[in-house]
């Protein structure tokens, strides 16, 4: 697929993302911008997968980390056919199979459930080295966001990755510098993340996460080592009142700010 249709997919992702949070009076807006360009060059352009198929056994593996985004990751599968579109407006209702983070029992796509932070790459981990136990020519990749990254849980991970030689593991950092309620540099900064990744024997690209033509070639990326993107993002990415504010985090926009949104993304695509 041409970038020019994955950047028109991922527009036309933001917005049913941004009507389906506000319908819903609840999501994780901020990150879910920052995240879906990469979302969408995964789902249109890199992931082998098919709706038809989605427990192949020589499927590629996504795990989102950043489970709280899982609006994001529901949009992109319901564009993708893994489930109806119209289904979407059924997110975090009563009885609806769309959560508020990922359920692999109940939705079609999802590969593990995700939330509690710091568990979904050393998941990602296991799915990579059992490709290689199998010899299965399957291969993992893995988002979490940057403030995930402060958990302890993924430098074990990333350390037993290099170990196992995991040249079958790509690793996105959707890297934009946001946490729950503070900036990354006023809590416990991580960064700069690519000497410390080196460290573990880690390769590892740096690109602008919101711009396709960086993000396609980074994850189509092979090597003899486990694979690191720091993608560069702006939390509320295309919507400029949300842009590189923490307050976005988790928060629902008024009607008029979602009809300024709406608007904004609209002339994006224009």
């Amino acid at each position: 697929m041409q970038l020019k249709e994955l950047e028109l997919i991922a527009r036309q992702i933001r917005r049913r993302d941004l009507q389906a949070v506000f319908e819903a009076g609840a999501g994780h807006i901020g990150g879910e911008m920052s995240v879906i360009d990469m979302l969408t060059a995964l789902y249109f352009h890199v992931l082998r997968v098919s709706p038809d198929a989605p427990q192949d056994p020589n499927r590629d593996r996504f795990v989102l980390s950043k489970g709280h985004t899982a609006c994001a990751l529901y949009v992109t599968l319901a564009k993708r056919g893994f489930i109806p579109e119209d289904e979407i407006s059924t997110f975090l209702k009563p009885h609806s199979r769309l959560n508020g983070h990922p359920n692999r029992n109940k939705v079609p796509g999802v590969e593990t459930n995700t939330g509690p932070l710091g568990h979904g790459l050393p998941v990602a981990v296991g799915m990579a080295k059992a490709a290689k136990l199998s010899g299965a020519d399957y291969h993992t990749y893995v988002i979490t966001g940057d403030g995930e990254m402060q958990e302890g849980s993924n430098w074990e991970a990333i350390m037993s990755a290099a170990q196992f030689g995991l040249d079958n593991l790509t690793l996105a950092i959707d890297h934009n510098r946001f946490q729950q309620g503070a900036s990354l540099s006023d809590t416990n900064d991580i960064a700069p993340l690519r000497p410390k990744l080196e460290a573990f024997g880690w390769e590892v690209t740096e690109i602008n996460g919101n711009d396709m033509s960086q993000i396609v070639p980074a994850f189509e990326h092979r090597g003899s080592r486990p694979h690191c993107i720091v993608a560069h993002t702006n939390k509320g990415h295309g919507i400029s009142f949300m842009q590189d504010r923490v307050d976005w985090h988790h928060k629902v926009p008024s009607k008029e700010q979602y009809d300024i949104a709406m608007r904004e993304l609209s002339e994006a695509s224009s």
